[in-house]
């Protein structure tokens, strides 16, 4: 489990070397990758293969991180404009908050693509990259159906207020879930994304609910937080718990029968896809994509099909 401070020092470590990004930029000039929280891997492999495909296409990269601070987020705009980015890669820290931070870049004429999570205005990002979170939640909560069956007390942990991917993907499961009168949602905890919080939570909402029979969740790490209370407990074989993003440990978790599934978000997929839009925009002023607002279909990982897990979120169809 990462700690908060552990999560700030990644941070302060990451943003070092993008301070220094003014005298990294070469070739077709710097692109500054902005992301949330590199502890969790899912925000990890985001920064990584972004950067590994501008530096593929002839680009110096830097990869920061806020940390779900907007704040920090704004220092960090501030830096690659100092440092005369020719984009920034940003996942939001906040639906709302981060707007400003799109503006400041958009006025400094840098364009801005936004991965996994989108910002309440329309018009100033050149694209918005997600996750096609309605349809991976309903593909999520209809597995979970499956395992757990129609009856019986439940539990939801939900994802960070502030991102939009929180609420969509709790409504998600609400629509599927709402069609079963046996299935009844005795408590729900938001956890922000966060496995140490998913175990508190769960060992809380366990307390009061000692009878539960199944936990679903708005991540895989506050899942995997879930999964480690219900083992203290000596409760996970009686409980169904499923996940969302398709991290290693949740795949690992799938394999050993400790998670039931979890839904892979294809990040791997539209970080790259939002450099090489940046690219398309730099070279030619268009990003190559019909809309600015861009959804990928996730997919659901089960015990049956987790061996066509190849690498770090990417499943062979």
């Amino acid at each position: 489990m990462f700690g908060t401070t552990r999560r700030k020092l990644i941070a302060a470590l990451l943003l070092t070397p993008l301070m220094a990004g003014a005298a990294l930029a070469q070739g077709k000039g710097l692109m500054t990758i902005i992301v949330h929280d590199p502890a969790n891997p899912y925000w990890f492999t985001e920064g990584q293969i972004a950067k590994a495909t501008a530096e593929k296409l002839g680009y110096s990269a830097v990869v920061g991180a806020h940390v779900g601070d907007t704040n920090t987020e704004s220092r960090l705009v501030d830096t690659a404009i100092t440092n005369k980015s020719v984009a920034i890669i940003l996942d939001p820290a906040n639906a709302s908050g981060s707007v400003g931070a799109v503006q400041k870049a958009v006025a400094a004429n840098i364009p801005v693509f936004l991965v996994n999570a989108e910002i309440n205005k329309e018009g100033l990002a050149k694209a918005q990259l997600v996750s096609n979170n309605a349809q991976g939640a309903a593909l999520g909560a209809q597995q979970w159906v499956k395992i757990m069956g129609d009856k019986g007390k439940f539990v939801e942990i939900l994802g960070s207020p502030s991102d939009n991917n929180a609420a969509t993907r709790s409504n998600g499961y609400k629509t599927v879930l709402s069609q079963y009168p046996g299935l009844n949602r005795v408590a729900a905890e938001v956890a922000n994304w966060d496995r140490t919080q998913g175990h508190n939570k769960m060992q809380s909402m366990l307390q009061a609910h000692p009878d539960i029979t199944g936990v679903i969740s708005g991540n895989d790490e506050m899942a995997l937080g879930a999964i480690a209370a219900l083992k203290k407990a000596g409760k996970l074989k009686d409980v169904v718990v499923g996940g969302f993003d398709g991290s290693p440990d949740a795949v690992a978790a799938v394999k050993s029968g400790e998670l039931a599934y979890t839904v892979l978000q294809p990040v791997a997929t539209f970080a790259a896809a939002s450099v090489q839009q940046a690219d398309s925009f730099i070279r030619t002023g268009k990003t190559g994509a019909k809309s600015e607002k861009q959804l990928f279909d996730c997919l659901l990982i089960t015990k049956e099909n987790v061996g066509k897990y190849s690498s770090p979120f990417v499943l062979d169809k």
